[in-house]
Protein backbone atom coordinates (compact mmCIF):
# COMPACT_ATOMS: atom_id res chain seq x y z
CA UNK A 1 0.00 0.00 0.00
CA UNK A 2 1.42 3.19 -0.84
CA UNK A 3 1.35 6.05 1.68
CA UNK A 4 3.57 9.36 0.97
CA UNK A 5 4.93 10.48 3.95
CA UNK A 6 4.99 14.28 3.15
CA UNK A 7 0.70 13.81 3.20
CA UNK A 8 -1.64 13.64 5.71
CA UNK A 9 -5.01 11.76 5.97
CA UNK A 10 -8.43 11.85 7.17
CA UNK A 11 -10.44 8.78 8.37
CA UNK A 12 -12.50 8.24 5.57
CA UNK A 13 -9.33 7.95 3.41
CA UNK A 14 -8.76 11.09 2.13
CA UNK A 15 -4.96 12.51 1.68
CA UNK A 16 -4.20 16.29 2.42
CA UNK A 17 -1.26 18.13 0.98
CA UNK A 18 -0.95 21.42 2.67
CA UNK A 19 0.46 24.32 0.65
CA UNK A 20 0.11 26.86 2.77
CA UNK A 21 -1.65 27.70 6.31
CA UNK A 22 -4.95 29.03 4.51
CA UNK A 23 -5.01 26.48 1.53
CA UNK A 24 -5.23 22.46 1.17
CA UNK A 25 -5.25 20.12 -2.29
CA UNK A 26 -6.95 16.81 -1.59
CA UNK A 27 -7.76 13.55 -2.95
CA UNK A 28 -8.62 9.94 -1.91
CA UNK A 29 -6.07 7.59 -0.60
CA UNK A 30 -4.48 4.43 -2.86
CA UNK A 31 -6.61 2.34 0.08
CA UNK A 32 -9.38 4.43 -0.46
CA UNK A 33 -9.07 3.58 -4.82
CA UNK A 34 -8.23 -0.05 -4.25
CA UNK A 35 -11.00 -0.62 -2.06
CA UNK A 36 -13.90 0.73 -4.34
CA UNK A 37 -12.47 -0.88 -7.43
CA UNK A 38 -12.19 0.43 -10.90
CA UNK A 39 -13.51 4.09 -11.12
CA UNK A 40 -15.64 5.09 -14.17
CA UNK A 41 -17.42 8.68 -12.70
CA UNK A 42 -16.16 11.83 -10.55
CA UNK A 43 -18.60 14.65 -9.81
CA UNK A 44 -16.67 17.58 -8.46
CA UNK A 45 -17.97 20.53 -6.84
CA UNK A 46 -17.79 24.28 -8.44
CA UNK A 47 -15.26 26.78 -7.58
CA UNK A 48 -16.29 29.01 -5.36
CA UNK A 49 -18.43 26.40 -3.59
CA UNK A 50 -18.33 26.33 0.44
CA UNK A 51 -17.40 23.38 1.87
CA UNK A 52 -17.87 21.55 5.63
CA UNK A 53 -15.03 20.06 7.21
CA UNK A 54 -16.45 16.13 7.51
CA UNK A 55 -19.22 16.60 4.90
CA UNK A 56 -19.03 15.34 1.87
CA UNK A 57 -18.14 17.97 -1.66
CA UNK A 58 -17.75 14.98 -4.50
CA UNK A 59 -18.17 11.51 -5.05
CA UNK A 60 -16.91 8.83 -7.25
CA UNK A 61 -18.33 6.05 -8.97
CA UNK A 62 -16.76 2.44 -9.43
CA UNK A 63 -18.58 -0.99 -10.44
CA UNK A 64 -19.35 -1.49 -7.42
CA UNK A 65 -20.82 1.70 -5.93
CA UNK A 66 -21.27 5.53 -5.82
CA UNK A 67 -19.08 6.78 -3.00
CA UNK A 68 -18.61 10.04 -1.50
CA UNK A 69 -15.75 11.81 -0.94
CA UNK A 70 -15.40 14.12 2.10
CA UNK A 71 -14.20 17.33 2.70
CA UNK A 72 -10.90 17.10 5.11
CA UNK A 73 -11.49 21.87 6.04
CA UNK A 74 -14.17 24.34 5.96
CA UNK A 75 -13.55 26.68 3.08
CA UNK A 76 -13.99 27.60 -0.34
CA UNK A 77 -13.06 25.85 -3.28
CA UNK A 78 -10.74 27.58 -4.85
CA UNK A 79 -9.50 24.33 -8.07
CA UNK A 80 -10.81 21.27 -8.64
CA UNK A 81 -9.30 19.09 -11.30
CA UNK A 82 -11.60 18.97 -14.47
CA UNK A 83 -9.25 16.55 -16.23
CA UNK A 84 -10.62 13.69 -13.57
CA UNK A 85 -14.45 14.22 -15.04
CA UNK A 86 -13.40 12.79 -18.61
CA UNK A 87 -10.57 10.62 -17.15
CA UNK A 88 -11.52 8.89 -13.18
CA UNK A 89 -9.51 5.70 -13.68
CA UNK A 90 -6.31 8.52 -13.50
CA UNK A 91 -7.71 8.06 -9.84
CA UNK A 92 -6.78 4.29 -9.57
CA UNK A 93 -3.34 4.92 -12.38
CA UNK A 94 -2.09 7.69 -9.58
CA UNK A 95 -4.28 8.99 -6.44
CA UNK A 96 -1.80 10.87 -5.01
CA UNK A 97 -0.89 12.55 -8.62
CA UNK A 98 -4.71 12.83 -9.15
CA UNK A 99 -5.85 15.03 -6.68
CA UNK A 100 -9.56 16.65 -6.59
CA UNK A 101 -10.18 19.87 -5.05
CA UNK A 102 -8.29 22.54 -3.64
CA UNK A 103 -9.85 24.56 -0.79
CA UNK A 104 -9.02 27.76 0.42
CA UNK A 105 -9.88 30.11 3.45
CA UNK A 106 -9.81 27.31 5.80
CA UNK A 107 -11.39 27.88 9.05
CA UNK A 108 -11.69 24.10 10.53
CA UNK A 109 -10.38 20.92 9.71
CA UNK A 110 -11.15 17.51 10.97
CA UNK A 111 -8.35 15.43 12.89
CA UNK A 112 -5.22 14.72 10.54
CA UNK A 113 -3.40 11.51 10.48
CA UNK A 114 0.78 11.24 9.31
CA UNK A 115 1.58 8.15 7.16
CA UNK A 116 2.91 6.20 9.50
CA UNK A 117 -0.69 6.50 12.11
CA UNK A 118 -2.74 6.58 8.66
CA UNK A 119 -0.69 2.93 7.77
CA UNK A 120 -2.01 1.73 11.13
CA UNK A 121 -5.66 2.82 10.76
CA UNK A 122 -5.96 0.98 7.63
CA UNK A 123 -4.10 -2.35 9.14
CA UNK A 124 -7.13 -1.85 11.45
CA UNK A 125 -10.26 -1.95 8.90
CA UNK A 126 -8.33 -4.76 7.45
Amino acid sequence: MNIPRHLKYTKSHEWVEVIDENKIRTGISDFAQDSLGSLVFANLPDVGDDVIAGDSYADVESVKAVSDVNAPATGIISAVNEEILDWPEKINENPYETWFAEIDEISEMVELMDADAYAAFIKEEE
